[in-house]
Order: C-alpha cells, then structure tokens, then sequence
C-alpha cells in the first residue's frame, strides 16, 4: 500500500540477505491489507460523432437524454458500429471508476458489487467493461443475468451538441443476496452513489440498503457521492434525511451541492451539510476543491498556509487538522480547507466527467491509508485518537486535487496509472525538504 501525501524515497538495493539458518527464529511479518466495497450500476459508456438525421431516425431528442430499451439501443449501436462512427467506448458507473481509480493510486483491492452478463462475446458491452477495469478490482462478487449491461450513449453532432441515450439493460437487478457482509464489514469504506436509492422497482436500492445495514453494524464509513443536481433538487429534504441516518463521507459538486442545501456558495453549503455528515469533499469546476468536516478541540492543529477570506473568514485556520467523526469528538468544531486547481488546471480539458470520481478515489485511499497503518502500527502516536482518515484537510485537499487534475487531462475518466513519483512541474529544492 503506497501512502499519499509529500515524502522523498529512496530506492536502492539491499547489500545483504536474510541468514537462511535464522529465517525460522526471525520470520517476516507479513502487512494486513486494507481494501474498500462499492455498489454500481454497470454500464459502458459510447461516444460517437453522428448528423441530425441519425438522431432524429432513432427517435432521440437533440441535446436532450432520453432512456431507452434494449432493442432500441441495439438497433442504435449495430448502426454505429457498421457506419464507424464510434470514437471512444469504454467502462463508465460513478462507483466503478472511483474503485478502478483507488485500485490503481493505491495499487490495492477493491471489492464490486453489481451484475455482469452472464454470456459474454468478444467485442461486447461486457466484454469493454471488463477489458477497462484493473485487475486490482475484485469482480469476482458480480451477479450473472442474462441480458446486457447498462449502456450510455453520447452522441455529438456536429454544431458539438450532445444527446444522451441511456439504456439500463440489467445493471439495477442487483440481488441482496449478492452482498457479502464479511468483505463489507472488513473494508474500510463502503461507496455507493445516489443513482441506487432512485432505481424503482428493481432490486438494486434493496441492496445497497442491505450492505448499508453491514457497513454501520460494524462501524464502516458509508461514503456516498451525489451523481447529478437533476436526482437532489426533486426532494432535497428526503436525501438531508437520508444522509444524517446513514452516510459518514459526502462527495458532491457545487451544483449538487446546492441542489441539497439550498446555498449556492460551496463553503455555506459544506457548513449546511456538515449537520448531517462527519466529512465532505466538495468540487467546485475552475474554483477548486473544499474539504469539510469535524475535529476535536485538543487535537486541532493552525495552518501554515495564509488565511483565506471567504463566506466564512479565514475558514482554512485549523486545516491541518485531521478529520475525525463528530461523534467521537469530545469538543467537536467543523474545519474547512480549500485549495486551487492544480497547475491552474490542465491547458486542454479533454474529459470533465469523472474528475469528482477521481477526487473521491484520492480520498477513500487516505481513509485506507490510515486503517492500514492502524492496522500494522496500532501503537503509533498516530493513531491516539480516532481519526478518519490519515491525513490532514489541507493533504486531502492537494491529493485529491491532483487526481482530478490527472483525469481531466485524459479522455477516460479511469487512470491508465498512478502519479508520479516525482512532480516535473516542481522544483527539484521542493524534493530535498
């Protein structure tokens, strides 16, 4: 497990080995591992560039999303794929790409819940979903169904309009049945997205509930992430609920932010929200990344950084604090942190989606960062009290800063790899502190 956050390493080779006569009186310790468990509805996402009259033969609404069923999405696709016409098709779910993009910064497990066909074809919609998913993601805990995945179209047209057509297949049948509780109640995270409690009469918000109820029994943090503005403003009060019963993280952006809380600055709004989580991180497009959350009076800890003005003022003055849950606060006081785009933002954005998802994945790595060291230095200093996650608002800020940074560069919004080791755009001094 790598740690994130600013260390120099050394590399180099050992100069002598292991006595092999004193193996047996010195065995190796062998690190216990960390993983986190996400729920997702499995989908893949297509684009292609395509005239009015391709959307208008297949009954689609220009600039509009539309849900549409199997066959019309079969017929939609067959004509793609024989006009050539598709230019990026690749694995796509909120909660996939966050455990894909864990998996791949801490070159870790995680464990997937949700279905995959049970037949899959060489160059088929289950077949890209698995060709783009790190090996480090466990799949082994998918449901089999018989018909295809879910699959999102976006269509471009040539004025750059998109059209959006999405067709569920199975990706909400999801049994309860199919939710370990041992590999949930072992992790340290449980994710899920906010699509799952607005899935009808499919059986995949009965899951999510079923794991949730294993997440909390064993102290888990459920982290849940909004997923668009459109699902919060139809009843923000039922998810205000909903988040102060069951979910410890929050990751939104400003807009769903908003959506739930009603104020459109995202530090009132993480203020808001604070009533009903214990940690939130918050996008905010070209402003940067906020993170929220609570901390212990005794353990509070000032910046370095200059003050910041704000709606709240100098609200990052004890962003060196690390998160803790509110409960487990003796004097609980809410810490904010704030921090830019990363390099000003990339020169040419390629991909907005999935820069929150790759943000979110940068956070649940800090939050098994610090189980894995709990776990393997359980006397460390570190660990004297109970901390969320292992680093501090402002660390959190930057790491996951530059995830998203990294995403919006690139055209998928899964890492191909992890950071770098070292920065180029920094100055070589900053490595040698």
């Amino acid at each position: 497990m790598k740690f994130p956050g600013q260390r120099k390493s050394k590399h180099y080779f050992p100069v002598e080995s292991r006595d092999p006569l004193t193996n047996e009186l010195n065995p190796v310790i062998r690190p216990r591992h960390t993983h986190v468990t996400g729920i997702d509805q499995t989908l893949v996402d297509i684009e292609a560039h395509v005239d009015d009259a391709f959307i208008q033969r297949h009954g689609l609404r220009k600039g509009n999303s539309m849900l549409i069923d199997d066959a019309a999405a079969h017929a939609l696709y067959t004509e793609l794929q024989e006009q050539k016409l598709i230019t990026e098709e690749f694995a796509g779910g909120t909660i996939g790409n966050t455990l894909h993009n864990y998996a791949t910064l801490a070159d870790d497990r995680s464990v997937m819940f949700g279905v995959m066909s049970r037949n899959i074809q060489i160059g088929s919609y289950a077949y890209r979903y698995l060709c783009n998913t790190s090996s480090r993601v466990d799949l082994n805990q998918l449901q089999p169904v018989d018909g295809p995945i879910g699959r999102c179209f976006t269509l471009i047209t040539e004025c750059g309009e998109r059209t959006f057509a999405i067709s569920k297949g199975s990706m909400d049948k999801l049994e309860p049945e199919f939710i370990d509780q041992k590999l949930v109640q072992t992790g340290s995270a449980l994710v899920l997205t906010a699509y799952l409690m607005r899935a009808g009469d499919d059986p995949i918000g009965e899951a999510a509930m079923t794991a949730i109820g294993y997440a909390k029994a064993a102290g888990v943090p459920v982290v849940l992430t909004l997923g668009t503005r459109f699902l919060i403003e139809q009843d923000p009060e039922w998810w205000q609920n909903f988040i102060q019963e069951h979910v410890s993280v929050l990751a939104m952006n400003e807009e769903e932010a908003e959506a739930l809380t009603g104020q459109s600055d995202p530090l009132l709004a993480c203020e808001r929200a604070l009533e009903w989580c214990d940690l939130i991180l918050c996008t905010a497009g070209a402003a940067g990344l906020y993170t929220a959350g609570w901390s212990d009076e005794q353990f509070r800890r000032e910046t370095g950084h200059p003050l910041l003005p704000g709606a709240i003022g100098e609200f990052n003055r004890y962003e060196f604090s690390r998160p803790m849950r509110r409960s487990e606060c003796d004097q609980p006081f809410k810490v904010y942190s704030h921090i830019a785009p990363f390099m000003g933002g990339p020169e040419k954005i390629s991909n907005t989606n999935g820069a929150g998802d790759g943000a979110l994945a940068a956070l649940l790595h800090d939050m098994s960062a610090n189980d894995y060291h709990k776990l393997n230095l359980p006397n460390s200093s570190k660990h004297r009290y109970p901390g969320l996650c292992y680093s501090s608002f402002a660390q959190l800020c930057k790491y996951a800063n530059r995830v998203s940074y990294e995403v919006l560069a690139q055209h998928s919004p899964r890492l191909s790899r992890g950071l770098p080791e070292r920065e180029d755009s920094l100055e070589e001094a900053y490595w040698e502190r």
